[in-house]
């Protein structure tokens, strides 16, 4: 197994020396964090070398370049070896990082982080995220290549890749993301599977023995095998004919050894999620014919080497600008729409034709007014796009003149459902599928990827399914749109397993989401604006099944409002107010019932309309104290959802209507009338808060 390596290698050493450079930088860096995952570095570091030395188009200067290759170290545990790769090649990652791997502070944190780490594109950890990702890229990339692509001027011309594992095949939501990706040929997408057949409880022959190149293949995937992870060659072969495959994405099944080297843990568990030990390393830098001192050593002539991606980066990138100042001047409308939408800038007068809804006491689902919306946006923003987990018809989230994403060699014909318009990557309409674990993983690659503003839509009560993409969205920072629709016991009939209940609740609970829970159709409105508008940070937009009024906004505040999280709806004549009333979505039409009810009694309540707690409490100390008077302190708060984290809003001695068990099945209006969802309800429960028996 010893790989001596010669003291000044010739060429055909160079690679062998790179190689063994990037392992051992990682295993340093694992060994003094006394922390990390030793494995995979060992054991992948060839096929990781070879794809970025010989394949990657990228900029390690400028890691923003709008028509790089993108790369998801989808297998996230695997970090230090991402980390090796972009210091190596020079990435603004200085050694010294690498040397404070998993410590407070640094820049190489123990899964990698967008936007923290130099080139990182995903934050990546969850095993199979990074699937789901990688094909949101791709759809991302040929869904661009369609729009703006003209002969001889292939602007958006790039891969997706994605180191994948084990682990990342077993998840579900990993299968969900091949299956779509292989019905939509996405032929641009490249996973390299680190086929070590080891995890971390032991090998993967103890819950894992399908025939995955059998299953890609079923999929519609094209696979390849390669049986030496150290066949530097073999690699690059495959590679090649992965790149050669236009109508399918290929996946080339790597056979490693995990842990390489080390001689008391290659394919062993023990080295998966643990470091080697001082010792351990020492053994394995020997059996390798590394220097055994000083850590963290790297030859210059591997180092230069791998540098040379800085000068093809650069070549590269100024070759593109270079056709993208012909292309600005042959197709200048094209380059005017596609410049501002890489900057990540919204078309001006994007929002002009969005509906302005009259009052109206029957009303309009706010999942209704929300398609509307959708469909006045649509045409005016060319990256929107977006779809639901097989529920257009219900959650009303078809851009009616936006075509269908579909692979070209299909046609409307073929396809029962085709929404019309244009057919092909030129479609708006992305049908996940029942799928909505992997429709939040492709929704965030979309946004990663830039150029995008894409959404997702499904029932509120599988935002459970979706929420490991929706809170990486938020660690992430993407501005992602999560459409949610039939948001609490309104759903009616179907009972208490699509009731959602405690959903508000455990959205809201996520730093940096964004929710939105509008009380009408006017509210709707506004929430989508907002919600585009909102570039780094995701949103997710609660509708109601149900019809709800349309509120006169002569008579009441403006719907922007919503914009400030909460505002005063109504207010008492007097300004003073002996009671207020809060309530989100639907539950805003009971309280400004009850307001007239209460007022026949000489009893003043201020109405307030809180769709997103998130934004009121990012509101100034001054405006939060106008709306919620401190000196008041008699408040009820009526929502169809648990009554957690209200009590913040209400106070000690303030009073919440609420869902704190299941729901039944039902119509809609019994079970409202059951659980208290009335205005009668809703004053007899405020003027008990207020201590008035009358």
């Amino acid at each position: 197994m010893t790989e001596n390596i010669p003291a000044s290698p010739s060429t055909a050493n160079l690679d062998l020396l790179c190689v063994n450079a990037i392992r051992f930088l990682s295993v340093d860096a694992i060994q003094k964090a006394n922390s990390g995952h030793p494995g995979l570095p060992l054991g992948a570091a060839p096929m990781a070398y070879t794809l970025w030395s010989r394949f990657l188009k990228h900029n390690p200067v400028n890691p923003g370049w709008w028509d790089r290759d993108r790369f998801i170290l989808s297998a996230g545990h695997g970090s230090s070896l991402l980390y090796s790769l972009l210091y190596m090649t020079g990435y603004d990652l200085p050694l010294s990082q690498i040397q404070q791997f998993r410590q407070l502070g640094s820049k190489t944190p123990g899964h990698p982080e967008r936007g923290l780490v130099p080139g990182a594109e995903m934050t990546t950890g969850p095993l199979g995220q990074g699937i789901a990702n990688g094909v949101g890229m791709a759809v991302a990339e040929a869904f661009l290549a369609a729009r703006y692509n003209r002969p001889g001027y292939e602007i958006i011309n790039h891969y997706t890749y994605a180191l994948i594992s084990d682990g990342d095949v077993m998840e579900g939501i990993g299968y969900e993301a091949a299956s779509l990706a292989g019905h939509l040929k996405l032929g641009k997408l490249i996973f390299l599977y680190d086929d070590n057949r080891i995890c971390l409880a032991g090998a993967t022959s103890l819950s894992f023995s399908e025939d995955r190149a059998g299953r890609f293949k079923a999929l519609g995937w094209h696979t390849m095998t390669v049986e030496d992870g150290n066949d530097l060659e073999a690699i690059d072969a495959a590679i090649h004919a992965a790149q050669a495959e236009t109508e399918r994405p290929s996946i080339i099944l790597i056979r490693t050894k995990i842990g390489y080297g080390s001689p008391n843990k290659q394919n062993s568990a023990d080295s998966h999620g643990s470091p080697l030990g001082v010792e351990e390393v020492q053994l394995t830098k020997k059996n390798l014919g590394w220097p055994e001192n000083p850590p963290f050593y790297v030859p210059d002539d591997a180092l230069n080497y791998c540098r040379q991606a800085v000068a093809r980066g650069q070549k590269a990138e100024m070759d593109w600008n270079s056709m993208l100042a012909d292309y600005s001047a042959k197709y200048p409308d094209l380059a005017d729409e596609l410049k501002p939408a890489m900057r990540g800038e919204l078309p001006e007068g994007w929002d002009a034709d969005l509906p302005v809804f009259s009052a109206d006491p029957v009303g309009i689902a706010t999942r209704a007014a929300s398609g509307q919306a959708l469909n006045a946006i649509g045409p005016k923003l060319p990256g929107l796009i977006g779809g639901s987990a097989d529920l257009n018809p219900s959650t009303k989230s078809v851009i009616k003149s936006g075509g269908d994403f579909q692979h070209p060699g299909l046609m409307p014909r073929d396809m029962q459902g085709s929404t019309g318009g244009e057919w092909g990557y030129r479609g708006s309409n992305l049908h996940f599928g029942v799928r909505e674990h992997a429709m939040g993983g492709i929704a965030n690659g979309m946004a990663a990827h830039g150029g995008i503003i894409p959404y997702t839509a499904t029932f509120f009560v599988f935002a459970d399914y979706m929420r490991p993409p929706i809170r990486l969205a938020a660690l992430m920072g993407l501005g992602t749109i999560f459409l949610f629709t039939h948001d609490s016991i309104g759903v009616g009939e179907d009972g208490p397993t699509h009731q959602p209940i405690e959903h508000l609740s455990a959205l809201r609970c996520i730093p940096n989401l964004t929710v939105l829970r509008p009380c009408d159709a006017n509210e709707t409105v506004v929430a989508w604006r907002v919600a585009v508008e909102s570039r780094n940070k995701p949103v997710a937009l609660v509708l109601s099944r149900q019809a709800v009024p349309v509120l006169d906004r002569t008579q009441f505040a403006r719907a922007d409002g919503l914009e400030r999280g909460a505002y005063i709806l109504s207010d008492a004549p007097s300004g003073r107010p002996d009671l207020i009333l809060i309530a989100s979505g639907s539950e805003v039409g009971l309280i400004v019932e009850a307001q007239k009810k209460l007022q026949e009694e000489k009893i003043s309540a201020r109405i307030v309309s809180m769709p997103s707690w998130e934004l009121f409490d990012a509101q100034s100390q001054e405006y939060r104290d106008a709306v919620l008077p401190p000196d008041v302190r008699v408040r009820l708060a009526v929502e169809a959802g648990v009554a957690q984290g209200w009590r913040k809003y209400v106070g000690d001695s303030g009073d919440i209507i609420s869902m704190d068990r299941f729901g039944e099945s039902a119509p809609a209006k019994d079970l409202l009338k059951k659980f208290g969802y009335t205005s009668e309800n809703v004053v007899a429960r405020a003027k008990k808060a207020a201590g008035i028996k009358k």
